[in-house]
């Protein structure tokens, strides 16, 4: 923060501070004045009234001030408003000092309290201090020179009118130094606010960095887990294809023995064995496809693939868990696109797995899902909708969000929406969410035409 800067943020707040004080000093002074009854009933009970009237008219004074206090204006006053309310009691001390004993009269007292108080209690400036002590001492020599009683004793009236000069130096005194430290004390909270502005800004840099780091920690943890199931599915495909080339081998054997042709039972066990091996190609397959990737692949959009093809291998993958839910898809004839096929139908199981459990959890009757697919100019969209029980609209906006999830403790990372969404980014395309509480969720994203 500058020098000017600095100042005049001191001088805001002085303004406030200032107000405050000068009202509770005002407050103050009324009630002092109108104690002082007390005095006048000790001293001159013969002047009782007119003193109690100079008193509540002087306490009346001081209470406007203060309203004015409060306005705009008296907001840019407020120095020379405080200057006036105390000159106010002075005025009154200096005429009862003119009714009384002149310089003799105790209520030169007075005088000196109102001068140490402007400059040890009240926030007052240097020059209005030293304008405040001089106009006092001014008012207290009128009192004694027009004093009606005969002589003036000059020894006293001098050593008066020097407590009172010395009582005004004082003052000045302390509101200098009442002035700096003041100061000091501001520029000291404005550099901690400075600091803990900046303190603030870096706590807010680095949540954003571990909220990323966090990020890549989950995305990496996916990855190491997709590359284990590739290697799994990689060692599958070659393990399990020579026993099931075996079994299809036989089964076709088996299926072109005449006894098999007169025995329908024994044929259509065999076709289902044949059905259920081929089943066993499919899946090893597939999980080799979405699942082992060589390293950097990630990256890689640019492959022509057919996403029918791709759906197809989702809901194969899934099959166990779309059991007793109806799958309806409309497909154009043409869906050859370009992109990474195995990420894509990672998004698709992703959606579909999502899809089935909130449905199986929220007790849908006739659960069912429809994959809607179309071409947009040179973008195939896809949509995949259930008739669930929709997402609260709370959620809605942060279902994207890294470990955001409402599923129940270790049921699942709330990873999955953020990577297909960074997926389908990644592909050119947005993935989005839309729902209807109670009815229905989809899932949409759109996918590039192959050249």
């Amino acid at each position: 923060m500058s020098i000017s800067q600095l100042h005049s943020g001191y001088q805001t707040e002085l303004a406030d501070f200032r107000i405050t004080f000068s009202r509770g000093g005002a407050y103050t002074a009324i009630v002092l004045v109108l104690l002082g009854v007390g005095l006048d009933y000790a001293q001159y009970p013969q002047l009782l009234l007119p003193f109690a009237a100079a008193r509540v008219v002087v306490s009346l004074l001081i209470g406007g001030i203060v309203v004015l206090l409060g306005s705009s204006a008296g907001r840019n006053l407020s120095p020379w408003l405080t200057l006036s309310w105390l000159l106010l009691p002075q005025i009154m001390i200096s005429w009862m000092i003119w009714q009384t004993d002149g310089v003799l009269s105790p209520y030169y007292m007075g005088l000196n309290l109102a001068i140490f108080a402007s400059g040890i209690a009240l926030p007052f400036g240097l020059w209005q201090n030293v304008v405040f002590g001089v106009l006092s001492c001014v008012l207290y020599l009128l009192a004694c020179l027009l004093h009606s009683s005969g002589g003036l004793p000059g020894g006293t009236l001098t050593v008066n009118v020097l407590l009172l000069l010395f009582a005004a130096a004082a003052s000045a005194v302390y509101t200098f130094f009442n002035e700096r430290v003041r100061f000091m004390l501001f520029r000291l909270k404005a550099e901690v606010s400075a600091k803990n502005a900046e303190v603030s800004a870096k706590n807010a840099e680095l949540e954003v960095i571990n909220r990323q780091l966090v990020d890549i920690k989950g995305q990496l943890l996916q990855q190491e887990k997709m590359a284990a199931i590739g290697t799994l599915a990689a060692g599958l495909l070659h393990e399990v294809n020579n026993p099931v080339n075996f079994c299809l081998m036989a089964i076709e054997l088996g299926l072109e023995e005449p006894i098999t042709k007169t025995e329908p039972t024994l044929q259509e066990c065999l076709v289902d064995a044949k059905q259920g091996m081929q089943r066993i190609q499919h899946i090893v397959s597939d999980l080799k496809t979405f699942a082992y990737r060589k390293p950097g692949a990630e990256a890689e959009v640019g492959t022509p693939f057919l996403f029918e093809k791709a759906l197809d291998s989702s809901i194969r993958l899934v099959a166990h868990e779309l059991r007793g839910v109806a799958v309806t898809r409309d497909l154009p004839v043409d869906t050859l696109v370009q992109g990474d096929e195995a990420a894509i139908i990672g998004v698709l199981i992703n959606l579909l797995s999502n899809a089935v459990l909130a449905m199986r959890k929220a007790g849908t009757v006739k659960p069912a899902i429809n994959i809607a697919v179309k071409w947009e100019e040179d973008r195939l969209h896809v949509t995949v909708r259930d008739n669930g029980p929709g997402i609260a609209d709370e959620h809605l906006a942060r279902v994207f969000e890294p470990f955001f999830t409402t599923r129940d403790i270790g049921q699942g990372l709330g990873l999955g929406l953020s990577i297909s969404y960074a997926v389908i980014e990644r592909h050119g395309g947005l993935l989005f969410a839309e729902s209807e509480l109670g009815s229905w969720a989809s899932f949409s994203f759109d996918l590039s035409r192959a050249p």
